[in-house]
């Protein structure tokens, strides 16, 4: 029996979008979108905890995010999911089997099951939570995970032998506020993992505001009512602590008001850049000067704004070279009639908005983006976009009747031309799925090469998307590369992959990061449209190289590789 159908069960919900029919084959072609509800199946019994009682707290309506990470260093990627809390004075407005909930750790079993671990792990912490980062800040070879929450931000240290130690206090990172998204990179090259914390608003219940949306009953107040919280850069001092770093760096910048985080060369000079989605207030883009200093670039480069001046409500965010022609593209998901931003960088670094070109802009205007990121769910060697979405406000269809709460996922398939279609238009199954979305992130969770979707719900379930491209008789071949270094980046954050087969080209980056508030696996996953490999070149993070022609790469493919820049290609695991 093969392993990945005890992700489905008896209740298999296939979501088929297709003009012609056929398996996924090059850009462009009609393809399957083959992604099932593997939810019970896999035993993911989570449910995210808002605490809300009808005051309508901002924290409420934000959700939490979902980190997808080998968290025993197994060879298996588990699931983190972030949980929120009950409010002091407010626990009988939650069911009182959730009072004391706390965020979720589930153990790969590697049959397609999931083992709950969370108290085994030491990660039954009551607190507030948003987002999570995992990375190995210490270097000792496993992943530890920072959580960002409304309070006291939480550090804890990965023991190596399945239990994790809070050292948020110790570690210098137990910082009191509003955190959202977090990222992780060696943004001055010293061989250790610095963190970017991104802050949302000084909000508390004594200084809550009241808004309307009807002028009688309280609603959720926009960000505009609140001043923002600054972020902050940590630069790691190499013996397990860190300092604020943000004014001298030159990142400090305060009421950005900021929900996601991504990480990205964007002028592939080999020194990590990053990129901040603002809600209303202008996004940021850092660019690095190579001397342990930023400048701030986001209005010059033209990505700051959409194409008429205003700020939108940034919330996720990624980069990906989503034409296959070396440069980058940044999408940033924005409020409902706001469409998503799909920034196309143009010669010179000039970031322009291609959405409603590339056919998603009239087609995300109704709906509300927290998540989106780039991958290749179909394997056929160019990235597509998902993501997750659903509004703020109950309500909302009473107010205008084209919004809905509760709001489908999006899945745009890159159709190797620039375009991309909306391939949950008329699919059945999870991406019909009405749901109040908010983190989502992508893993190979079965070991059959393709990528399956993991997406969080504001006060509702965790759902697990299994994709089933690699399921059929017929199914496309990949490449999947797993980094890893000595030193204090043992992950090999923000190393850069090329790969090629005659004229087809992709670039992909470990980044820590992008989305919202949530983590998708270090690992690149390739599509081979074309045949094998005939060559890849890495660029590490310190900045050497390693190139590896077809005979090295002969037999690669549908195996997941293993490698290190003094040793080459390490191991060869094949996939299912």
């Amino acid at each position: 029996m093969r392993r990945s159908s005890r992700f489905v069960g008896g209740a298999i919900a296939v979501v088929t979008a297709l003009a012609g029919g056929g398996m996924a084959g090059a850009a462009g072609q009609d393809a399957f979108v083959d992604f099932v509800d593997g939810t019970a199946e896999a035993g993911l019994d989570f449910r995210h905890v808002s605490g809300a009682f009808g005051s309508k707290w901002m924290p409420e309506s934000l959700g939490s995010g979902v980190a997808l990470f080998d968290a025993d260093d197994d060879g298996w990627t588990d699931i983190l999911l972030v949980q929120g809390g009950v409010w002091d004075g407010h626990a009988e407005a939650v069911d009182e089997g959730l009072r004391g909930a706390t965020m979720r750790l589930f153990h790969n079993r590697g049959d397609g099951t999931f083992e709950d671990v969370t108290v085994a792990a030491g990660l039954d912490v009551q607190m507030y939570g948003f987002g999570a980062a995992p990375a190995d800040y210490d270097g000792d070879g496993d992943l530890d995970l920072f959580v960002t929450a409304y309070g006291p931000n939480r550090m804890f240290r990965n023991e190596g032998d399945g239990r994790f130690v809070d050292v948020s206090e110790a570690a210098g990172l137990a910082h009191s506020g509003w955190g959202t998204s977090a990222a992780w990179f060696d943004y001055d090259r010293d061989d250790d993992l610095d963190l970017y914390l991104a802050n949302y608003v000084r909000w508390s219940p004594e200084d809550d505001i009241w808004c309307s949306l009807d002028g009688t009953d309280k609603s959720y107040c926009t960000p505009e009512s609140y001043v923002g919280e600054p972020s902050v850069l940590y630069r790691n001092e190499g013996d397990g602590t860190f300092v604020d770093a943000s004014r001298e760096a030159g990142v400090f910048v305060p009421g950005g008001k900021s929900l996601g985080v991504t990480v990205a060369d964007v002028d592939d000079d080999g020194w990590m850049d990053f990129v901040v989605a603002n809600d209303t207030e202008p996004n940021f883009l850092f660019r690095n000067r190579q001397d342990g200093t930023f400048e701030e670039i986001g209005l010059l480069s033209g990505m700051a704004f959409d194409a008429s001046g205003r700020a939108r409500a940034g919330m996720g965010v990624d980069t990906a070279d989503l034409n296959n022609n070396g440069q980058l593209n940044l999408a940033i998901g924005n409020f409902s009639k706001e469409m998503i931003g799909l920034f196309e960088q143009q010669p010179g670094g000039i970031f322009i908005d291609a959405a409603a070109r590339a056919g998603i802009g009239r087609s995300s205007f109704p709906f509300l983006t927290f998540s989106l990121f780039f991958f290749d769910y179909d394997l056929d060697g160019w990235l597509d976009l998902f993501a997750a979405n659903g509004h703020l406000e109950e309500r909302i269809g009473e107010i205008e009747a084209s919004i809905t709460y509760r709001q489908r996922p999006l899945l745009y398939r890159n159709q190797g031309d620039g375009q991309l279609k909306d391939m949950g238009a008329t699919a059945d199954g999870p991406l019909a799925r009405p749901i109040v979305g908010r983190g989502a992130a992508y893993a190979d969770l079965d070991g059959d090469g393709d990528l399956d979707v993991v997406v969080t719900a504001n006060d509702g379930p965790a759902y697990l998307f299994r994709n089933t491209t690699r399921d059929r008789e017929s199914y496309p071949a990949l490449v999947r590369f797993d980094l890893r270094m000595d030193g204090g980046n043992t992950r090999a954050l923000g190393a850069t992959v090329d790969v090629w087969n005659g004229e087809w080209r992709q670039r992909q980056v470990v980044r820590s990061g992008s989305s919202y508030a949530s983590q998708s696996e270090f690992v690149l996953t390739f599509g081979l449209p074309s045949g094998p490999l005939e060559g890849a070149r890495i660029r590490w993070p310190d900045g050497t190289t390693s190139e590896f022609d077809a005979e090295a790469l002969a037999d690669t493919s549908d195996h997941q590789l293993l490698l290190h820049p003094a040793r080459g290609i390490v191991s060869r695991r094949p996939l299912r």
